[in-house]
């Protein structure tokens, strides 16, 4: 997508989209045959419902037939959130993550696998799990270190809901 394209669609569509109290995170135009597709990703600190989703999609289709920033033919528009395996780039997403077990690719080389147990402006309060039956170790990772970070799904771990019941 050309940047001025994807500069007058920001503009035309982040209004929208923090008006549902949501957060912008991607648009994404790419070719699907012979349409085009226009996806546009949505998140919040509680994260984006289906509903909010479907809301936002109506409103947004609403202000797209009325300009003319996709320009003539055919597309497909798709408002979702974010998928579990996006990465984590922007510090709200890390604050976002907190309690979430993340993998992270440090500059230097090292990956670690640690929980978030705090965020703050300059980086990373981390709980890294021990290792055959060893005590987990506290760990802090300044921003500047870090080169890739992603969300671990983690398929047993029980909500903290559970553990206080």
């Amino acid at each position: 997508m050309s940047t001025t394209q994807s500069e007058r669609l920001r503009g035309l569509l982040e209004p929208l989209v923090s008006a549902a109290d949501l957060d912008l995170e991607e648009i994404e135009v790419s070719r699907a045959g012979k349409r085009r597709m226009l996806r546009i990703i949505v998140d919040s600190d509680e994260g984006a419902t289906l509903d909010a989703c479907a809301e936002l999609s109506r409103t947004i289709s609403e202000k797209l037939d009325e300009s003319d920033a996709m320009g003539e033919g055919e597309y497909v528009l798709e408002v979702s959130s974010p998928g579990a395996d996006r990465p984590l780039t922007e510090h709200r997403h890390y604050v976002r993550a907190t309690g979430r077990l993340v993998k992270l690719q440090l500059q230097e080389g090292e990956e670690l696998v640690a929980r978030i147990l705090a965020v703050d402006d300059e980086g990373l309060d981390l709980e890294v799990p021990g290792v055959k039956g060893r005590k987990p170790t506290a760990r802090r990772v300044p921003f500047d270190q870090i080169a890739k970070a992603r969300v671990e799904l983690e398929f047993n771990r029980k909500d903290k809901k559970e553990e206080e019941a």
